[in-house]
């Protein structure tokens, strides 16, 4: 099936959109990958070259920039920012930055994550399986599965040996 935007989404032609997809009103994808079933919450961008997987859910005003790849089953809360610049400029020898002026750092957020809203996710890391971000949490280094952080910078409160599903 191919997905057909409403007149209040702006979805280019060249993003994926999987089976079963939802995309909200007022988003704003393109050159990504949007998986089977998963929700995009109006007020999204998700920018070309990242990778949304199955099942997630994308709460509204994220930003998902260029680099950032998402398993399945991953839940992003309200108003996540992920970066993926260490060094941003605005301009390179007095005139604007183009593309080749800098290089795009990776972030990668593996299956049955969770990010709390309002968290920034640094670039150049991985947020492991299972783990918990917690709300407004700056996560500048790895995540290990099945942790849960939280604070700036984030810092692991809870571990798979301690977690209890609560």
């Amino acid at each position: 099936m191919t997905f057909k935007p409403g007149p209040l989404q702006k979805i280019a032609p060249n993003v994926k959109v999987g089976e079963g997809a939802f995309i909200n009103d007022f988003v704003n994808l393109y050159g990504c990958t949007i998986g089977a079933d998963t929700k995009i919450g109006p007020f999204v961008e998700i920018q070309k070259n990242a990778s949304v997987g199955e099942r997630c859910k994308i709460s509204s005003h994220t930003f998902i920039c260029e680099g950032v790849t998402i398993e399945d089953e991953v839940f992003v809360g309200h108003g996540v920012v992920f970066i993926n610049d260490r060094i941003p400029r605005a301009t390179a020898n007095g005139a604007l930055q183009t593309e080749s002026d800098w290089t795009v750092r990776k972030t990668l957020v593996k299956v049955g994550a969770s990010i709390g809203s309002g968290a920034v996710i640094m670039c150049d890391l991985t947020i492991g399986a299972r783990a918990v971000v917690g709300a407004g949490a700056v996560v500048v280094k790895d995540v290990p599965d099945d942790a849960v952080v939280v604070g700036n910078p984030s810092r692991v409160i809870r571990s798979s040996a301690t977690q209890s599903g609560d």
